[in-house]
């Protein structure tokens, strides 16, 4: 009734007084005229947001939401509401800009000046350069004193955590035990390099390093062609030094490896925090260091285990020791800028 009422005003605009009479609204609305009447005759009519909407733009939108009971989206269903309302996505967006810092002392990390001569038979053996005591800062202190903020409270955190638990002397054992770890499985490889054999039978038997030498095991296998171990390092321009693990080839490619040992898991390279950053910096002073007749482009960290469980080698390839290297003299600006 209501419809065929709204239809009758639309077409008969000029004879609304007609059809307001009271009789004719008794018999054909009767309950209805009163409200109506009143509403037409007010002084501002009420305006209805919703006359202005394009209905037959969102008449299907409308369709979709009051035909099921129940919710029944879907990805796809999303994505056909979206380009109702809002059209289709813009395919040509431009790219958000992320500000990135560039180090202001720019230094390639392979030499184009470096010299490499042809090899010789002394070149097979590996280099075994002595660490000299400069002012010259060691990538050690640069990494150590440029820690951002976030692994500075995670290491504080870890710190005082072991503190509570084993007390201050015993935290300060436990770190010398570590340290002496690192310096025992060193030698170890270094042996096995030195002589091409497996580990001697003390150094096999040895509690606190048989589990890392187990650990490392497959990845010797792909190791070699050393040709530096436990050498120092310094770069020529940049003026930092450091001492290098161990250069040599893995799988074919020319390495700085740096041994890491780990009582807990760390199967991707994020584990290592600035780790990558101290490889870049040893390939980079390799290549500008007059001591070595070889550039190398990529770097190695194997993280080896205490209870012997498989280590977990890192490669790093050219493109990522570059970004690293970039960080690395970002952190080598910040320390000199501070000193």
């Amino acid at each position: 009734v209501r419809m065929k009422f709204l239809q009758l005003l639309s077409r008969n605009p000029g004879k609304l007084e007609i059809l307001f009479q009271i009789p004719f609204c008794q018999k054909q609305f009767p309950y209805k005229c009163l409200a109506t009447s009143v509403c037409l005759h007010s002084k501002k009519k009420k305006v209805n947001s919703y006359e202005q909407v394009d209905q037959e733009k969102y008449k299907n939108l409308v369709y979709s939401v009051t035909s099921y009971k129940t919710s029944a989206q879907t990805p796809e269903t999303i994505f056909e509401e979206d380009n109702l309302l809002y059209g289709p996505p813009a395919k040509n967006r431009p790219p958000v800009k992320t500000e990135t810092k560039t180090p202001k002392n720019w230094v390639p990390l392979i030499n184009p000046n470096k010299r490499i001569p042809p090899p010789n038979s002394d070149s097979d053996f590996p280099r075994k350069i002595a660490l000299q005591k400069t002012k010259v800062p060691s990538v050690t202190r640069v990494l150590q004193q440029t820690i951002s903020p976030q692994q500075a409270f995670y290491l504080e955190r870890w710190k005082q955590k072991m503190i509570q638990e084993l007390g201050k002397d015993g935290f300060a054992e436990y770190t010398k035990n570590l340290f002496l770890q690192g310096e025992l499985f060193h030698a170890a490889l270094e042996s096995i390099f030195l002589s091409e054999e497996v580990a001697t039978k003390e150094q096999r038997e040895d509690v606190t390093i048989s589990g890392y030498l187990s650990s490392v095991q497959h990845v010797l296998k792909d190791i070699s062609e050393v040709k530096a171990l436990e050498s120092a390092v310094q770069h020529e321009t940049l003026q930092y030094l450091g001492l290098v693990d161990c250069v040599a080839k893995y799988r074919g490619q020319l390495c700085v490896i740096d041994w890491k040992t780990s009582e807990k898991p760390k199967p991707s390279l994020k584990n290592t925090f600035d780790n990558p950053l101290q490889v870049a910096a040893y390939i980079g002073a390799i290549n500008h260091d007059a001591n070595y007749d070889f550039q190398v482009q990529c770097g190695l960290i194997v993280v080896a285990y205490k209870n012997g469980s498989p280590a977990h080698p890192h490669f790093m390839g050219p493109d990522l020791c570059s970004q690293y290297w970039t960080q690395w003299l970002l952190r080598l600006e910040e320390y000199m800028d501070s000193n």
